[in-house]
């Protein structure tokens, strides 16, 4: 074996791995973006459903998710709002909306602990609260999202009947007077969020739980009171109870919606926390959940392979990388297989994600933004080099519209 051959072998290799994640990213974006009809999941009133709502300093916000959640409850539910070590008056905030309201159902809890810190502290918290009279099923809703279709207690029978976790559709929509990075922004949190777990639930396979908007049988809540501060909690909730032999199901017919914050700085900020804590939970995990996948447990493999699948700039820099590497080996041994690898994952990806813009995201993103997809990933690529220097491991509060960068 020559010298070229053995450089021809390596960048084939390289860009065989490469290939895993792309092949699965577009599989997923095809079958997602196929046309379905609409099954809003039936509610159960003989179901005891609890709402928790973590909130830091949403002072500003709170009052408008009280009152856009009470309409969910039915006789016998339950809202907890926890104001989590707020320096503002959120919990007074949140009791004159319940107050408002009519509410006799809604407690709000002050939890002040700034050695422990995070949304997780904040869910197990309010799951202690609950202790004392358990529900059938609880679901966790941030405290600056919307419900924008479906039933909250349609998800939690969803749930029930399951007795797995289910993850409604969780959107962030780019805000008003948005830049294209903001839009871009959003359209891949849709692609993320939207999808690629409709992809997997045609297949018949779990999805993660991806935020707010989740609900678990109150059985399942014990694996929530192990989260700690990790920064990608509702992620590592998922994988928790995927391998305790319970994977999350998608709701995508119950909606939940956010917006993305105004600032472009502030958008890098959160996308570093979110994306640090993703890249980290999967070079742990993903060795795990593929290997014993393969030993028997479809369901984990689905969600490695999900889990390998980096986020979409990322993914498109690696792969054009590669391809940009292949180009040159085959250029400098006449060798092109690593090349014609690379260059078709590069355009499998490419061709996904112009599938799923179009149907689902032409209403969003106009077609003149898609043309700016090449600046979204240079504009990212600070993020991903941080990684080199120390990646994001403390949550920080996202500033919303009008305010400063918060901590």
């Amino acid at each position: 074996m020559t010298p070229n051959d053995v450089l021809a072998g390596a960048a084939t290799a390289a860009s065989a791995l490469l290939a895993v994640p792309a092949a699965t990213f577009a599989t997923q974006c095809l079958l997602g973006s196929l046309p379905r009809r609409p099954r809003p999941p039936a509610e159960d009133a003989r179901l005891r459903m609890a709402v928790v709502v973590p909130a830091h300093d949403e002072a500003a916000g709170i009052a408008g998710t009280v009152r856009d959640l009470l309409p969910q409850l039915a006789a016998g539910d339950r809202l907890v709002v926890v104001a989590d070590n707020c320096a503002d008056d959120t919990a007074a905030v949140a009791r004159a909306a319940a107050a408002a309201g009519g509410a006799t159902a809604t407690t709000v809890l002050e939890r002040h602990d700034a050695a422990r810190r995070g949304k997780g502290h904040a869910l197990a918290h309010a799951l202690a609260h609950l202790d004392a009279e358990p529900p059938d099923v609880v679901v966790f809703v941030d405290a600056d999202c919307r419900i924008a279709g479906g039933s909250l207690r349609g998800l939690a029978a969803f749930a029930a009947a399951a007795r797995r976790p289910a993850q409604a559709e969780y959107l962030l929509a780019a805000p008003p007077q948005a830049t294209p990075l903001a839009r871009l922004g959003a359209f891949a949190v849709l692609v993320r969020n939207r999808v690629r777990p409709r992809g997997l639930a045609r297949l018949g396979l779990p999805c993660q739980i991806t935020g707010s908007g989740f609900a678990l049988p109150w059985a399942l809540t014990a694996h929530v009171r192990g989260l700690g501060g990790d920064i990608v909690e509702d992620l590592a909730l998922g994988l928790t109870t995927a391998a305790a032999g319970a994977p999350c199901r998608a709701c995508p017919d119950v909606r939940v919606t956010s917006v993305l914050p105004g600032s472009d700085d502030e958008a890098a900020r959160q996308r570093r926390r979110w994306e640090h804590g993703q890249l980290a939970t999967a070079w742990r995990r993903t060795p795990g959940l593929v290997l014993h996948g393969l030993l028997g447990r479809p369901a984990l493999l689905a969600l490695g392979l999900d889990l390998l699948v980096p986020p979409l700039a990322l993914l498109v820099l690696l792969l054009a990388g590669a391809f940009g590497v292949a180009l040159a080996v085959g250029a400098w041994t006449g060798q092109w297989l690593a090349a014609t690898v690379a260059g078709g994952a590069l355009g499998a990806v490419a061709a996904a994600t112009l599938v799923a813009w179009a149907a689902h995201a032409r209403g969003v993103l106009p077609v003149r933004d898609l043309a700016r997809i090449p600046f979204y990933v240079v504009w990212k690529l600070p993020l991903y080099l941080g990684l080199w220097r120390g990646r994001e491991t403390t949550w920080r509060r996202t500033a919303r519209d009008g305010e400063g960068p918060r901590g």
